[in-house]
C-alpha cells in the first residue's frame, strides 16, 4: 500500500472517529469549563453564603421585637367561695378555679458592645471577598488544567500523524525487501526484521490513539461533558509561541504577586485575623442595651375582660449595662487563638508565595530549556530525514544491508519524537508562565 493510500486511510478513519463531535478551540473550552465546572460552581455557593452572613451581621445593629402571650388556668380545691354584696346583688365569687392571660410586646437593642458588631460585619465582608477570590483561584486552575490538558491533545494528535508516516515508511520497506527476497538478493531473516518493525509501528499507532482518547476523556470532564459526547479540538495557534521570547522570572513573580488571587486570598486573611482579636478584645469591654416593653394581664373573678385589659394595661424602658468581671479565661484564651491564627496566616502567606515562585522558576526553566531542544532537535530531524532518504534509495539499489536502513530510520523516528517532546513542551510551559504574568 502507497503513503499515500495510508494517510488517506488515516484521515478518513480520525474522521469517522470525529464525526458529529464539536470541534473546540482552547478558548472556548476555558469559557465553557467556567460556566460549568462543579468546582467553581461550588465555590460562587459559598460566595453567595458569605454575602447572607454579611446581612446577618449588619442586622444585628437593629433592634429586635417579640410578642409573648401566656396563658395559665389556676386550681386550689380547697380554697373557699367568697360572696361580695353588689347594691341589691349577693355575687358569689368561686375562688377554686381561675384563668390568667399575659399580653406582652418586648424590643431590645444592642447601644455598645465594644465594636463587636462593626468589627464582625468588617470580617464577613472579608470572608466574602475571600470567598470571591476563591471562585477566581478555581477559575485559574481549571483553565491551567485545560491547558495542559489541550496541548497533551494537539501533541497526541499530532504523535498520530507521524506514527502514520512511519507506517507507511515502513510498509514501503517491506514491500522492496520481499520484491528482493523473490529476486534472491534478501535473505528471509531479514524481511521477518522489517515486517517486525512495521508491526511495532503499527502497536505505536494504536498506543497513541489510546492516549489521545484518555486525554479526550480528562477534557470532557473538566468541561462536564456526557461521556458520550464527542469532542475535537482544533486550535493549533496554540504552539505558534512555542520559540517566543519569554518574560523574565522577576516580572512575571512580580506581576503574580499582584493578580493571583490565592496570594491576595492570604492577605486579606491576615487582615482577617487583626479582626478577629479586636472581636476577642471586646470582651474584657463592658455593653449597654436598650429595652423596652409594653403588656397586660387578666383574670377570672376581676371584672370585664377589655376593662382588666385596659386597666392593667403597663410600659417600660430601661439600660442595662453588663460589665465582664470574671469568664474563666475565656476572653484571654480567645485573644491567643487570634494572635495564633495570625502566625499560622503569615506562614501560609510565606508558603504561598514559595510555592509561587517555584512554580514560575519551573515553567520558565521548562520553556527555556524545551525552546532550545526545539531548535537543535528540528536541525537533527532534518539531517536524520535526508540521511534516511539516501540510505532507502542505496538499499533499493542494494548498496546498504538491513542494518544500515533500519539504523537510520530508528534514528529518524528519535529525531521526530524529539522534535515533537520539544516542541509541545515548549508550547506548555510558555502559555502555563503567561497565565501567572496575568
Amino acid at each position: 500500500m502507497s503513503q499515500f493510500k495510508i494517510l488517506l486511510a488515516l484521515a478518513l478513519a480520525l474522521a469517522a472517529a470525529g464525526a458529529g463531535a464539536q470541534s473546540w478551540t482552547l478558548q472556548q473550552c476555558i469559557d465553557h469549563a467556567k460556566r460549568q465546572n462543579i468546582s467553581i460552581k461550588q465555590q460562587r455557593v459559598s460566595v453567595a453564603q458569605a454575602e447572607l452572613d454579611v446581612s446577618d451581621a449588619k442586622a444585628a445593629r437593629l433592634p429586635s421585637v417579640n410578642f409573648s402571650t401566656g396563658q395559665r388556668y389556676n386550681n386550689r380545691p380547697f380554697s373557699k367561695s367568697s360572696a361580695m354584696v353588689n347594691g341589691s346583688e349577693v355575687i358569689t365569687v368561686d375562688n377554686r378555679n381561675s384563668y390568667t392571660g399575659t399580653y406582652d410586646i418586648s424590643a431590645s437593642m444592642p447601644l455598645y458592645d465594644g465594636g463587636k458588631i462593626k468589627n464582625n460585619i468588617e470580617l464577613k465582608k472579608l470572608n466574602t471577598r475571600i470567598a470571591e477570590l476563591n471562585v477566581d483561584a478555581a477559575e485559574l486552575t481549571i483553565e491551567e488544567e485545560i491547558t495542559r490538558v489541550y496541548i497533551q491533545i494537539l501533541y497526541s494528535q499530532e504523535a498520530i500523524t507521524q506514527d502514520g508516516e512511519q507506517i507507511a515508511l515502513s510498509e514501503a520497506q517491506v514491500e522492496r525487501a520481499r520484491a528482493l527476497l523473490d529476486a534472491g538478493l534478501l535473505n528471509r531473516a531479514d524481511v521477518a526484521q522489517l515486517e517486525s518493525q512495521l508491526a511495532n509501528d503499527r502497536y505505536q499507532l494504536v498506543a497513541d490513539q489510546t492516549t489521545l482518547a484518555d486525554y479526550e476523556l480528562q477534557l470532557k470532564q473538566l468541561l462536564e461533558l456526557d461521556g458520550d459526547t464527542g469532542i475535537t479540538v482544533a486550535d493549533p495557534s496554540v504552539t505558534t509561541d512555542a520559540l517566543a521570547p519569554l518574560p523574565t522570572k522577576a516580572d512575571v513573580y512580580a506581576a503574580a504577586l499582584n493578580s493571583r488571587p490565592e496570594v491576595q486570598a492570604k492577605l486579606l486573611a491576615l487582615d482577617r485575623s487583626t479582626i478577629d482579636e479586636k472581636i476577642a478584645r471586646a470582651g474584657r469591654l463592658p455593653s449597654i442595651t436598650l429595652s423596652a416593653s409594653t403588656g397586660t394581664s387578666t383574670t377570672t373573678g376581676n371584672g370585664n375582660f377589655f376593662t382588666q385589659l385596659k386597666n392593667q394595661w403597663s410600659n417600660g424602658i430601661g439600660l442595662t449595662l453588663s460589665i465582664p468581671i470574671y469568664d474563666r479565661g475565656a476572653t484571654r484564651n480567645a485573644i491567643s487563638r487570634a494572635r495564633l491564627e495570625r502566625e499560622s496566616d503569615e506562614l501560609a502567606l510565606q508558603n504561598t508565595r514559595k510555592q509561587l515562585w517555584k512554580s514560575i522558576e519551573t515553567y520558565h526553566l521548562n520553556a527555556t530549556g524545551a525552546q532550545q531542544r526545539y531548535a537543535a532537535a528540528g536541525e537533527r530531524e532534518r539531517a536524520a530525514r535526508a540521511s534516511y532518504e539516501l540510505t532507502s534509495e542505496q538499499f533499493r539499489l542494494g548498496m546498504k544491508n538491513i542494518v544500515e536502513l533500519q539504523t537510520d530510520k530508528t534514528a529518524l523516528s528519535a529525531a521526530v519524537q524529539q522534535t515533537l517532546q520539544a516542541k509541545y513542551t515548549a508550547a506548555l510551559n510558555s502559555a502555563l508562565l503567561r497565565l501567572y504574568a496575568r
